[in-house]
């Protein structure tokens, strides 16, 4: 094991499932159904992508486009049919990790806790991760890009920033995990990142540790 790390801390869409796909199409069809904004998926991604809903009406407020909370519930109720109608795909090798007893592992996601909670019994790894170690967007007041969500996974993990190791797939994530002062890698197993351009910019963040599947992360981990 690498004896540098106390605690992984796991995001979860584009991670452990590859829903961050589905999240962003859903995004993409229903902004263009309901604000007009007619984004292509590309777009979606880079402006949206691996933020919280809290995020990202934000950032369409900057736009100039207001939503209400009846907005994000409808949001919501589409995410959570197409997970009971389609599922989600976990991806490959990630349980050899997430059994692993000789290191404390978390998840810290940017998704409300009743949906991570139904992403969580969909893709059927409940308890692998006990519940009480799976932290999300409710319990902070600022989501990713901001580090908020990542220390407070740490503090209650009972681990310093310095000995934990952030998974994450999103620019957004990677962002806040490096301002959490952790030590961050990057997944990019989903299709949507597997391109020049995207790696470009992870190592522009000054991510040197890059994997496209988990058998390369867990060779990594040494675990």
């Amino acid at each position: 094991m690498n004896n540098k790390y106390k605690l992984i801390i796991w995001d979860f869409d584009g991670v452990i499932a590859d829903s961050e796909k589905v999240w962003l199409k859903n995004r993409q069809i229903f902004f263009k159904e309901r604000l007009g904004l007619d984004f292509s998926f590309e777009q979606i991604n880079q402006y949206f992508g691996g933020t919280s809903d809290s995020t990202k009406k934000i950032i369409l407020e900057q736009m100039g486009y207001e939503t209400d909370e009846k907005f994000w519930q409808d949001v919501l109720t589409r995410d959570i049919a197409a997970m009971d109608n389609d599922g989600l795909d976990m991806f490959e090798g990630v349980l050899d990790i997430l059994k692993k007893k000789n290191i404390k592992q978390c998840i810290a996601t940017g998704g409300i806790k009743s949906k991570t909670m139904h992403k969580i019994e969909v893709i059927g790894i409940r308890g692998i991760i006990p519940d009480e170690n799976v932290y999300t967007v409710d319990c902070v007041s600022r989501g990713k890009p901001e580090p908020d969500l990542f220390l407070y996974a740490a503090k209650k993990m009972e681990e310093k920033p310095e000995n934990c190791l952030v998974i994450e797939d999103s620019i957004a994530g990677m962002t806040a995990g490096l301002r959490a002062g952790m030590d961050v890698v990057a997944f990019l197993g989903s299709e949507i990142y597997q391109n020049e351009n995207y790696a470009a910019k992870v190592k522009k963040l000054g991510i040197k540790n890059i994997f496209y599947d988990m058998a390369s992360l867990k060779k990594f981990l040494d675990i």
